[in-house]
């Protein structure tokens, strides 16, 4: 039986879970993902171009607390959600993520990408974030056209509006040393964006945190190992029912 969290004027119910996507990326990002059926789950989409604002956003998703689970942008934005309001973050599962400040490399390509979009050249923009999205960005057509569908269906406008956020974020470090609460890092040992040192970095960060890498596996880690996504999500879950502290995630 699911334990309960008691709430507010003295309501029992299972803590929700809020989910946070990645650049590019809607709620099928976790279609293949098994979330925990008795409890809300709610999907945050990413289409202010400010960290602060749309850290905000999840924070506003549900009263309370909840468990946060977030990949790439999504962690990130988790992150900084963490920095305003640690109380609220009951648990903690990240992935494909950098906690660092951006280096100037990567200001200069998101402005290169943003006047692609805006010189209408959306679908180029697609085509050149792919390969990153996949092991040693090597890919296949099947994926290549499942990711292709998922980025268009998030469109230029909020595309544009990621690309600002990504030039707002700062290191997440001190955020990280606040976090309380039962953490779970996942990490695809062969992501090309964002390689396994960056999630050994977050996890020796988070009080407590465990770190798992996926062999073989690339960025979207959703669709290339969603028995191991979903595995961690209900451990972090159910640890943060126990109220465990934060080294309790099996």
């Amino acid at each position: 039986m699911t334990a309960a969290v008691r709430r507010g004027g003295g309501r029992d119910r299972p803590l929700p879970v809020v989910v946070v996507p990645g650049m590019l990326c809607d709620p099928g990002l976790w279609a293949d993902v098994d979330f925990p059926g008795d409890r809300e789950i709610r999907h945050v989409a990413l289409e202010k171009p400010d960290i602060g604002a749309l850290a905000d956003d999840v924070l506003a998703s549900v009263p309370g607390p909840f468990v946060l689970v977030g990949l790439s942008l999504g962690a990130i934005v988790g992150f900084e959600a963490l920095r305003r309001a640690p109380e609220r973050i009951a648990g903690l599962c990240v992935m494909s993520a950098n906690a660092r400040a951006p280096r100037p490399e990567q200001y200069a390509a998101w402005r290169t990408l943003s006047e692609s979009i805006d010189a209408g050249r959306f679908a180029d923009v697609v085509e050149q974030t792919l390969p990153d999205m996949f092991p040693g960005r090597r890919f296949t057509p099947r994926p290549a056209q499942r990711y292709r569908d998922m980025a268009h269906r998030v469109g230029p406008d909020a595309a544009r509006a990621q690309l600002a956020a990504q030039a707002t974020r700062t290191d997440a470090a001190d955020a990280l040393r606040s976090a309380r609460c039962p953490a779970l890092v996942l990490s695809g040992t062969r992501d090309a964006l964002c390689p396994p040192a960056f999630h050994r970095t977050i996890a020796g960060t988070v009080p407590g945190a465990r770190l798992r890498e996926l062999p073989d596996a690339g960025h979207l880690l959703p669709w290339q190992r969603p028995d191991a996504v979903t595995g961690a999500v209900r451990a972090v879950v159910e640890a943060a029912e126990r109220g465990a502290p934060s080294a309790a995630v099996p």
